[in-house]
């Protein structure tokens, strides 16, 4: 669904991604990880439209899509989420995601004054679909909640409902888990699972929990300075060597071979 082929991206003379290719399965749960500074996320950014590549090629079912802004993207089906959630605040968690479907008739000025029965009926629909996410994401007893008081893990779960607004294809969700307690992080695995099984969407996952990432994806993807390291499922990616060693270092690795064969 996802083709990166030979990707970059320069901050001056510093390479965060430096010549990534990878490919993501339509319908696959695909884990990318790596440790801190491997450029992962800016690797998303690329893909999703927030940076622009110093060079190399990123498709979507075989259309360039290289260098497209976010907006062109939402539309064709590709959201991303962000480490930090990206919540209206002051909005109720129903508002939030009633604030995401694009070219609603209240937009318009015009509407506004003379087509009134028409955008009440479109925010009748619109909160009857929010209220079928919020069940489905088993926080309806949050509808009515200020978005800025949720938890951290909370507001995880109202950024995966907001993708549900649309009709999404892949989502790339950055560090779901960051900051979320093990309760709810299970309640954001199911989702993720039940969004992938029963309504056919592909993800990608930046993740550290190496727990989550086994339960849920495969392949694995590992990035180390920029580049692809290697790729498989869970299990391998785990015993390999050269992911032990991008992971904990030289010292950490010959550490673990010397208590494994004590």
């Amino acid at each position: 669904m996802i083709v990166v082929e030979d990707l970059h991206k320069h901050f001056g003379g510093f390479r965060a991604v430096d010549g990534a290719s990878l490919e993501i399965r339509r319908g696959s749960i695909t884990g990318l990880i790596g440790p801190n500074g491997a450029g992962k996320t800016t690797l998303f950014n690329c893909i999703a439209g927030r940076y622009r590549p110093t060079s190399g090629r990123v498709t979507m079912d075989g259309e360039d899509i290289t260098g497209l802004p976010p907006h062109d993207l939402f539309h064709k089906g590709l959201l991303r989420t962000f480490q930090i959630a990206h919540e209206f605040s002051s909005m109720t968690v129903r508002e939030n995601l009633m604030m995401v479907p694009p070219g609603q008739s209240g937009e318009t000025l015009w509407n506004a004054w003379f087509a009134r029965g028409r955008i009440r009926e479109e925010e009748a629909r619109l909160a009857r679909r929010a209220d079928e996410v919020l069940e489905f994401l088993t926080i309806a007893h949050l509808a009515e909640e200020r978005a800025g008081n949720l938890s951290g893990g909370q507001k995880k779960l109202l950024e995966l409902g907001r993708t549900m607004m649309v009709e999404a294809k892949i989502v790339f969700l950055d560090e779901v888990g960051a900051g979320v307690n093990r309760t709810l992080l299970n309640t954001i695995a199911d989702a993720i699972v039940r969004l992938n099984r029963e309504r056919g969407y592909t993800f990608c996952v930046i993740e550290h929990d190496m727990d989550f990432i086994g339960r849920l994806c495969d392949p694995v993807i590992v990035m180390a300075e920029g580049k692809v390291l290697a790729e498989g499922p869970a299990a391998h990616i785990m015993e390999n060597e050269a992911v032990i060693e991008a992971y904990l270092g030289r010292g950490m690795k010959k550490r673990l071979k010397a208590e494994a064969g004590a």
